[in-house]
């Protein structure tokens, strides 16, 4: 299977310096205060539901907001520029009658990606941008029941799952993406079903892709919210040999420390995190600034626990300029190599030998 052509030069600036994904899409669309006719646009000005908070039907609608946004981020200092698919598969479209419009999403979302990145490649050649596919969770957990009357009911089948993120990383790669990014994960399982799908399509398109995975430890219990904790986390996804594995969301730098100093330790492969900006207030806002974000995660970058950082809710492109600078002294984090021993997870991790 052919390798895609970023790859050498991802590695090659991987190894040179801490490498910055850029900050929260959301908060960026949220600053535009869109209304129901910008979401429709003219394509959809008759659709039969309401589709504000759509935020992926906007590179449909409203390529040009994406763009700049993703333009932004890059200008900011932004090495990895995520695609506006979080939720563009088609169980989560299904929320607004659009499961058919998954394809179509995933491919000009990547495609605007793909312009926005080749464009600051252009103008700073030493230093290439590169665009991670994002690949969010869906709004539904295979492990967990929605229902507390009844545990052991499941609304989404594993395969359902793997049917739906395959169409949406075959898009992704057609429209251009360098990476596949699945983020956010809150149970593994789903994670699972995406990394399956993944390593499929990339059989039907005979082409290979790094993998990025990001977890999400939801509280101060340090586990995902199916149970596990962050080493378990990694020895349950390890079998795709991803280029990096990590954290986001939830958590605020502060609090995410020790579980990605707990990935650090045991992860043969680089480390990421791109955690919130402070946790939200009662408004459900986020009032960390730029540079006291960046000086809670400047430390992590002098120990030694990082290869990419970045923003996740809250994050503006000032908050990934104020970091960018924060890290930009300090050495990648060198990844170890670990002696071999049977490494498994539930829960909890279990190592033998």
């Amino acid at each position: 299977m052919k390798k895609i052509a970023s790859w050498a030069a991802l590695e090659k600036a991987a190894a040179e310096r801490i490498l910055i994904i850029d900050g929260a899409m959301g908060t960026m669309i949220q600053r535009h205060k869109l209304q129901e006719e910008d979401y429709r646009g003219k394509r959809f000005a008759d659709w039969k539901s309401d589709v504000k908070g759509n935020n992926d039907l906007l590179v449909l609608t409203q390529p040009k907001i994406i763009g700049e946004i993703h333009e932004q981020y890059l200008a900011a200092g932004a090495d990895l520029i995520e695609t506006n698919t979080f939720n563009a598969q088609r169980i989560s479209m299904a929320d607004y009658g659009m499961e058919e419009l998954s394809a179509e999403i995933n491919f000009e979302a990547a495609k605007i990606a793909r312009a926005a990145a080749d464009k600051y490649t252009k103008l700073t050649p030493d230093k290439p941008r590169f665009v991670c596919g994002a690949v969010g969770p869906t709004n539904r957990t295979a492990s967990l029941s929605p229902s507390v009357n009844d545990p052991g009911y499941r609304n989404v089948t594993f395969d359902e799952l793997r049917e739906a993120y395959k169409e949406q990383v075959i898009a992704l790669i057609e429209g251009g993406s360098d990476i596949i990014l699945i983020e956010t994960i809150f149970d593994t399982l789903n994670a699972k079903a995406a990394g399956f799908a993944t390593l499929d399509a990339f059989d039907e398109k005979g082409v290979q892709l790094p993998i990025m995975i990001s977890g999400t430890i939801t509280d101060r219990s340090g586990r995902t919210l199916s149970g596990q904790t962050a080493e378990a986390f990694w020895y349950s996804m390890r079998h795709l040999r991803p280029f990096s594995i990590g954290l986001n969301c939830a958590l605020g730098a502060e609090l995410m420390r020790p579980y990605l100093a707990e990935l650090a330790q045991v992860a043969d492969t680089r480390v990421s995190a791109y955690p919130n900006a402070g946790l939200p207030n009662a408004m459900g806002e986020y009032d960390e600034g730029p540079d006291e974000m960046a000086c809670k995660v400047e430390p992590w970058a002098h120990e030694g626990l990082l290869n990419i950082i970045g923003g996740c809710c809250g994050s503006t492109p000032d908050h990934i300029q104020h970091i960018a600078e924060h890290v930009a002294s300090s050495k990648p984090r060198a990844v170890p190599k670990l002696t071999t021993k049977m490494r498994l997870s539930g829960l909890e991790p279990f190592v033998h030998g």
